[in-house]
């Protein structure tokens, strides 16, 4: 649960500007649309190791 403490005289806006942010850090909405759907792990595993591939090639080219 996200507590957002307003203090007197805040201006509501930036409260929730706030709390936008805050609930965007602890990554609920994104874990939520992760568990739509069920992804095998061998084709988790194959997307991890795509990315490893992709990321070591661009610290390569950048050597």
């Amino acid at each position: 649960m996200i507590i957002m403490p307003v203090k007197e005289g805040e201006n509501i806006e930036k409260a929730l500007k706030k709390f936008k942010r805050k609930y965007e850090k602890t990554g609920v909405l994104k874990e939520l649309r992760r568990r739509q759907y069920f992804t095998k792990p061998s084709v988790v595993n194959r997307a991890n190791r795509l990315h490893a591939i992709y990321v070591e090639s661009l610290n390569r080219d950048d050597e």
